[in-house]
């Protein structure tokens, strides 16, 4: 097969204008931060950012502009910030548009593009406000369950441009091995459109062989080599969050 090996200005190039996008990890742990900081100096514009309980990578997004519209669950830098100065701010601003999610409902939508299947359905927001929103956004859809005749709620399959997943191994193929919480990634990664690999170590072909990656490499457009390209966040076995680098930011940006 061959080799989706990329120096990371190449990588960067593979995101555009306007593209909808997710990345990997939560908060303050194992987001894709090298490549954030590419995505920075390039200066993409009216990204869709699309996630579960993203942090520390949208708040530098955020704090450059690079972001038009979010839809997510939350964002926190747990005990850092429990609702982050950049989203704060941009969000009263109105200088992005937010679509509320809730975490069950994103989880439904990105396994339903995983899945390859238009929907997946979901209880339990039923008569909440969000129903109205995303049935104007058409992202939800009540239905009547053909069984039970009661009402449920549809998601649709969420299918991102472009996701962004720090690794801890892989191979110039695109294999690639996550240690530690998966968190939604295998299903971004499944579900996008392109996938761009940043990983802490490349590994040969042979170290896949009777070893199932969590991410097999014919979902991967690109690999690019990133060591410690996940901090400050942490990069569970290898590095823990940089509470110091973390804490410089939120004081001094």
């Amino acid at each position: 097969m061959e080799s989706k090996l990329m120096r990371m200005e190449e990588a960067v190039e593979l995101v555009k204008n306007g593209d909808s996008v997710t990345i990997s990890g939560i908060s303050i742990h194992r987001n894709p931060m090298a490549f954030i900081y590419a995505l920075v100096k390039r200066g993409v514009k009216d990204l869709y950012f699309i996630d579960r309980e993203p942090g520390f990578g949208l708040e530098v997004l955020l704090k450059y502009r690079l972001v038009r519209k979010l839809r997510i669950a939350m964002s926190t830098l747990e005990w850092f910030s429990s609702i982050p100065r950049h989203f704060r701010k941009m969000i009263e601003e109105r200088e992005v548009e937010m679509l509320e999610d809730t975490c069950g409902a994103f989880i439904a939508g990105i396994r339903a593009g995983s899945f390859g299947i238009p929907f997946m359905p979901v209880k339990g927001i039923i008569g909440s406000d969000l129903v109205k929103m995303h049935e104007r956004e058409g992202t939800w859809k009540v239905i009547e369950d053909p069984f039970s005749g009661e009402k449920i709620v549809l998601v649709k399959a969420i299918n991102p441009d472009v996701a962004i997943i720090h690794v801890n191994k892989a191979d110039e193929e695109g294999n690639a091995e996550i240690l530690g919480p998966l968190y939604e990634d295998e299903y971004k990664a499944k579900a996008s459109k392109k996938v761009i690999i940043t990983a802490e170590e490349i590994v040969p072909r042979s170290y896949f062989y009777g070893r199932r990656p969590t991410i097999n490499g014919e979902y991967v457009t690109a690999v690019v080599h990133a060591l410690k390209g996940a901090e400050p966040t942490s990069m569970f076995p290898y590095y823990d969050a940089d509470y110091e680098k973390i804490i410089e930011f939120l004081e001094h940006f």
